[in-house]
């Protein structure tokens, strides 16, 4: 298996952690990361991977990001945006996007503390659609 993974910078200090687990991740695995890519926040995904599902080398792709709560209802905002656009995505290119995101509604210390489970769960998400895919396909 192929994946692909897209990774937000903001935050980086906590989403550079959530990389570097996802990749050990998918190493136990026997997963392939054919991609790694950085873009800055999480709203900013859809289009790499709209591009990254287009390519026959991608089986799957794992996003991977943190969306912490400030001042304003913005982290909501992103963090609905931001996964119905990678749902649909999904559903047009009949491969697996995991939303290996947290928040909203997050405080600083929480997503330290989600860094190991979530990006762990994103990979394996798309291991498990894509092993249940291949059973009806």
């Amino acid at each position: 298996m192929n994946i692909a993974i897209v990774t937000a910078e903001f935050n980086s200090e906590i989403t550079s952690k959530m990389l570097a687990i996802a990749k050990e991740k998918a190493q136990s695995l026997k997963i392939t990361v054919k991609y790694s890519c950085m873009v800055p926040g999480a709203y900013d995904m859809p289009i790499l991977v709209d591009s990254l599902l287009s390519k026959k080398d991608v089986d799957a792709v794992v996003t991977l990001g943190t969306i912490i709560k400030g001042q304003t209802k913005h982290d909501e905002v992103i963090a609905h945006s931001t996964a119905k656009s990678l749902t649909e995505l999904s559903l047009k290119h009949k491969k697996p996007v995991s939303l290996g995101i947290s928040g909203p509604g997050m405080q600083e210390r929480h997503a330290y503390a989600r860094i190991r489970p979530v990006a762990e769960r994103a990979v394996e998400a798309v291991f498990k659609i894509s092993e249940e895919l291949k059973k009806i396909q």
